[in-house]
């Protein structure tokens, strides 16, 4: 079976299994797991930032800075196709009970204006905008990257109202790998950034929130209230730890992948890229046919061997490289895909 649902379907490789079995381990609730600490420093390091803090989830690394941010009742302002307003079960509204206000953009990019237009005037019958978020990579306009001239840009417009500025960097490792533009060149622009482990990098679990030491005090106490707080974490550390340094450089070739089933796909003429040619590991697509039961069509390419998601409304899909999917799984996937369009199209 072909699995391109997500890059986080990733197993352990044999490496980082003995990393997570012959990881040195402490109580990191009490700061004293060696190897968390040392994942932090390494990570904080990498990112040019004071600190590094160790999460669960990407999900919970997103709604923890939202928090450190962000007061009651205020507003926090994001892109439309975005995975905090999309995927993660209206947290904020219950997190950090904030209200999200979307912008909507072609690629993923919000235009600066834009964003200057959602901020809201001071008067006290409206909430007050304190956070503006960026995805980079942005999942559901097909892995696109934000360029750095939009992330100044936007950072010059929070500058000027006095507004965070947080980046959802679950894939800023695929943006780095893309562009070839250090992780710290994009994170200095940022207040806070949620960058994932599990994602592109291949670990089983985590993701870390990078940002100044007097963020994380504060992103300390409500991962301890989301009940994000680990223990002997360091296993896990460790398999995060491994998946920086051997696995980010094989991005790329997750890229090339990616491409070259994008373009058998753009190619055939009966199954339509977005945002084609695609720049990084993730390919939204759909079939050029009229009458397409997405569900039909999924369990149709399951049958076949591959299995696929739904990538947003209006019938788009979705197929996500990682580095234990091969190129020649990448073309075979797309003549399943192509196989199952034509079904469509001649009935």
């Amino acid at each position: 079976m072909i699995d391109l649902r997500s890059d986080t379907v990733t197993t352990p490789t044999e490496g980082m299994r003995k990393a997570m079995a012959n990881a040195v381990v402490g109580d990191d609730v009490f700061s004293e797991d060696p190897t968390v600490n040392e994942l932090q420093e390494y990570v904080a390091e990498l990112f040019g930032k004071e600190s590094a803090l160790f999460v669960p989830s990407g999900c919970m690394g997103n709604q923890i800075s939202l928090a450190v941010h962000a007061k009651t009742g205020d507003e926090v302002i994001v892109e439309g196709e975005s995975h905090i307003f999309h995927y993660e079960t209206t947290a904020p509204s219950i997190i950090a009970r904030v209200q999200v206000r979307c912008v909507n953009s072609a690629s993923g990019e919000m235009n600066p204006s834009d964003v200057e237009a959602a901020i809201r005037p001071g008067a006290y019958y409206f909430p007050r905008t304190s956070v503006v978020c960026v995805e980079n990579t942005h999942n559901r306009h097909g892995g696109t990257v934000v360029s750095l001239d939009n992330i100044k840009a936007l950072r010059e417009v929070c500058s000027k109202h006095s507004l965070a500025f947080h980046c959802d960097g679950a894939r800023i490792w695929n943006a780095s790998a893309k562009t070839g533009i250090a992780v710290n060149e994009y994170a200095q622009y940022f207040d806070t950034l949620s960058v994932c482990l599990s994602k592109a990098l291949g670990a089983p679990v985590g993701s870390l929130i990078v940002c100044k030491k007097e963020h994380t005090e504060v992103a300390r106490r409500w991962r301890k209230i989301l009940g994000g707080g680990m223990r002997q974490a360091g296993v896990l550390a460790a398999a995060g730890l491994y998946a920086i340094k051997e696995h980010f450089p094989l991005l790329p070739q997750d890229h090339e992948n990616a491409e070259a089933f994008a373009t058998t796909l753009y190619e055939s003429e009966i199954v339509q890229v977005d945002n084609y040619p695609v720049q990084t590991n993730i390919v939204v697509f759909k079939p050029n046919a009229p009458n397409v039961d997405i569900t039909e069509f999924i369990a149709g390419c399951q049958t076949e061997g591959l299995r696929i998601s739904p990538g947003r409304e209006g019938g788009w899909l979705r197929a996500v490289f990682h580095h234990q999917v091969s190129k020649q799984d990448g073309l075979k996937a797309a003549e399943v895909i192509i196989t199952q369009a034509k079904k469509y199209r001649l009935s």
